[in-house]
């Protein structure tokens, strides 16, 4: 099994050394860097290209938010999990919007922070249902823009579009709809292209912006 390679970006200095720890407990993990502000997190995203990036917001010289944004325009296929002590809705959609595909507060478990690195290399969103939601109140647009996403994107394609918005798994996708695992990460991929975007939470984003999928499409779903 190839190592997700990982590097934490945290000005404080216990918060990189016990996440290290946890993250390199994990066979199929590797902690290739650890940044103490913003400038040297782009800066080591650059030339080590890791998987992810655990990226906190408060930091020196040059904050998460811009950060995660020069990361993504210089490296894309690397992923950044923002992990900070602040639940402000507006830290919440800039790291969003910046491209981060997921984001944890300081007070969950080692076992959260394993787990979301993981998800997040398979391409699936990492945030919390009430974090969602937030989300999907506030991108809603007054348009309906369902005709613009058929030209885009197939209907299938569309189909694992919206069960991916309600934070089901690829593989609950994939029972859901009776495919297997290996065609929705297809699928998945497929999107990703399409839309330009390098993680499920941007493609939700993208989608909710134009008004593809909706907050009744989930309630009736």
């Amino acid at each position: 099994m190839t190592d997700i390679s990982v590097i934490i970006a945290d000005d404080h200095a216990v918060v990189r050394k016990g996440t290290r720890q946890i993250l390199e407990e994990e066979p199929d993990m590797k902690v290739v860097g650890e940044a103490v502000n913003g400038e040297q997190a782009v800066d080591m995203a650059v030339s080590l290209k890791p998987d992810v990036v655990i990226m906190d917001i408060a930091m020196p010289v040059m904050d998460g938010i811009e950060a995660t944004r020069k990361i993504k325009a210089v490296c894309p296929a690397t992923a950044v999990l923002a992990l900070s002590a602040y639940d402000n809705d507006e830290f919440v959609f800039s790291l969003l919007e910046a491209g981060a595909a997921g984001y944890l507060l300081k007070d969950v478990s080692g076992q959260d922070i394993v787990n979301a690195v993981r998800a997040i290399c398979r391409g699936e969103s990492v945030l919390h249902p009430v974090i969602a939601r937030k989300v999907m109140n506030r991108f809603f647009p007054a348009v309906n823009g369902k005709k613009e996403s058929e030209k885009i994107l197939g209907e299938r394609e569309m189909e694992v579009l919206k069960l991916a918005s309600e934070a089901l798994s690829n593989q609950e996708i994939a029972d859901k709809l009776g495919l297997s695992l290996h065609t929705v990460e297809a699928h998945m991929r497929h999107i990703f292209t399409k839309l330009q975007v390098s993680s499920r939470t941007e493609a939700i984003l993208y989608a909710l912006k134009r008004g593809w999928i909706s907050i009744n499409d989930l309630a009736d779903s």
